[in-house]
């Protein structure tokens, strides 16, 4: 498979993840789902000299004495040790996650403990999921000059891959003003494939985010592309950047957002779980966590209700797994030209209606 490319803003934020937030080069890479290699390079072309800071962490020793003074019944013991893992899986979700996630969490790591068990911990200890805030109804404009008809019609569950994507925009407050994120997600797994922030919202923003799904998925195949009917994605610009990329437009009906739900329900999440009632002091604070929160949290680790509690790469990951397996079971994939190769593993529906003509002559 072809390397992706990306745009010069994920270069520059994936790089402030090793330079600025001290994140390992393997596990940062390991969660965009690129080469250590590449990455490497990334910081060595974009990363300014900085001191580095000695921290050093005060470990206070309360706790410990008051154990040695006051022994505790072992249940009271297994229920700080239970503590413990759960904190650490609620920090790691960023202050996100309720007990349902938490305990989908412990049970992965092997403990037996129960839902409610999880649930009085921490409520004991303060521990709470975030919770979103009601939208105030809005007003909408005229008629968009450009309409493309309803090919979606709320049908969210794709089966494969790279078959209909669905994009939206959204704002985030900042003490410099407002910065506007657009965003393309795959339904096959609701993973964010293609972003873009800006400080005007304009068809420029949708563009760039469409672009970097385009780059990063390089699909072989039309591809449904959803939206609303905002004057981004009805201008000619946006119209003939689909035409040009064998993208199908489709748009929800008029002043209706249950039709782009998908797209919704993400914005949704990122301002319950990471920017709810925050104001960020300057454009490129609100940036780098919006990057954070997509890239380092959301894609590789968030637990996803639709995907059965896996993080959206994963789905992506196992179908590819599948295919493989199925396309080298006979020592297909071994023979086949590095060009066909590349086109198979690209283009992963193709790929499997040749496996079935393959199986079915042989």
């Amino acid at each position: 498979m072809s390397n992706p490319r990306y745009p010069e803003e994920f270069k520059i934020e994936a790089v402030k993840q090793v330079t600025e937030r001290g994140l390992p080069v393997a596990e940062v890479a390991a969660r965009l789902g690129m080469s250590t290699h590449s990455l490497y390079a990334w910081v060595k072309r974009y990363s300014k000299p900085q001191e580095q800071r000695a921290q050093e962490d005060d470990q206070q020793a309360d706790g410990y004495y008051a154990w040695l003074a006051e022994p505790t019944s072992a249940r009271a013991k297994d229920d700080q040790r239970l503590l413990g893992m759960i904190k650490h899986s609620w920090l790691e979700s960023g202050g996100v996650y309720g007990y349902r996630k938490i305990h989908d969490d412990l049970r992965e790591l092997g403990e037996a403990c129960g839902k409610h068990r999880v649930a009085r911990l921490m409520r004991l200890e303060g521990l709470r999921s975030q919770t979103g805030y009601r939208r105030r109804p809005g007003r909408y404009g005229g008629k968009p000059p450009v309409a493309s008809p309803n090919h979606l019609e709320r049908r969210f569950n794709v089966t494969e891959p790279n078959k209909v994507w669905v994009t939206d925009i959204t704002y985030i407050r900042t003490y410099e003003g407002w910065l506007y994120l657009a965003v393309v997600l795959d339904l096959f797994s609701r993973q964010v494939i293609g972003w873009s922030m800006k400080p005007q919202m304009t068809s420029d923003l949708a563009i760039d985010a469409l672009l970097m799904a385009v780059w990063r998925r390089k699909p072989k195949q039309e591809v449904m592309i959803h939206s609303d009917q905002g004057s981004q994605f009805s201008s000619g610009d946006w119209q003939s950047f689909l035409k040009a990329n064998n993208l199908l437009g489709s748009m929800s009906r008029r002043g209706n957002c249950h039709d782009n739900a998908v797209a919704e329900s993400f914005f949704q999440l990122l301002k319950r779980e990471r920017i709810r009632r925050k104001i960020y002091s300057t454009r490129q604070d609100a940036r780098a966590d919006v990057f954070d929160y997509i890239e380092m949290f959301y894609n590789p680790k968030r637990r996803h209700g639709f995907n059965n509690q896996l993080s959206p790469v994963e789905p992506q990951a196992r179908y590819l797994a599948a295919f493989t397996y199925r396309f080298n079971r006979r020592g297909w994939l071994s023979t086949l030209p590095a060009r066909l190769l590349t086109a198979a593993t690209t283009c992963v529906p193709q790929a499997l209606r040749l496996v079935r003509v393959a199986e079915h002559h042989c």
